[in-house]
């Protein structure tokens, strides 16, 4: 890696721990700069605008999140299995990560465009997830459907893009519910008792994952 890549990445680490430990709002340029050492007008180099350097922020969230999601359905092989891995993966992402979680996602203040040749646009990064869920939930309704023919014709379903965009919706909003202390509200569960909250976290997973797909019949 020579210098000038270097200090990119440089740049971005510092990005990420500020957005890890204050969130994203606490990002700019010039604060990035100050904690990198290097002169204010330096982050411009690789990030001509503030859009810009977010995205190449929340590229690492995704870089990350990905490999998450891979050791999460190392071993499973059923799409229903997969994708209850798949959920855990983000709800605990979503836990451990916030203020990463909360960026990658917005992308009204995202540049989804590459700023330079050599680097992938955000949509390459992101897209890809969502297609991975999308997949399985198409997999899990091609095996209940085959399950279900000797009973007649299955209800008539909506797109598996829409059902993956419904059950990744619901998986989101449960995280970001639970951080704000909303659901722990609705479900009576003590905001310190994080074993509790573990075994909740199954549960409602476990909901929306029937919601969307059914429940698992034997």
């Amino acid at each position: 890696m020579n210098n000038e890549s270097s200090l990119r990445e440089r740049l971005i680490d510092v990005g990420v721990d500020l957005v890890l430990t204050e969130g994203s709002a606490s990002v700019g340029l010039r604060e990035i700069a100050r904690r990198a050492g290097v002169s204010h007008g330096a982050p411009r180099r690789y990030f001509p605008t503030h859009h810009a350097l977010l995205s190449a922020i929340a590229r690492r969230g995704f870089e990350d999140l990905a490999a998450r999601f891979e050791a999460a359905v190392a071993g499973t092989t059923t799409p229903r299995g997969q994708l209850e891995a798949l959920a855990r993966a983000y709800v605990g992402y979503a836990r451990e990560r916030r203020g990463m979680f909360e960026l990658m996602w917005r992308h009204d203040l995202l540049d989804s465009a590459a700023q330079a040749s050599d680097q992938p646009t955000l949509r390459e990064s992101a897209l890809p997830l969502f297609g991975h869920f999308t997949g399985l939930v198409a997999r899990c309704r091609t095996e209940r459907d085959a399950a279900r023919n000797a009973d007649g014709p299955s209800e008539t379903a909506p797109p598996p893009a829409v059902t993956a965009a419904a059950l990744w919706s619901n998986l989101h909003g449960m995280a970001q519910l639970w951080a704000w202390g909303s659901l722990q509200l609705a479900l009576g569960v003590s905001p310190l008792d994080a074993d509790a909250g573990d075994d909740h976290h199954d549960r409602l997973i476990a909901a929306v994952l029937d919601a969307h797909l059914g429940p698992v019949t034997s």
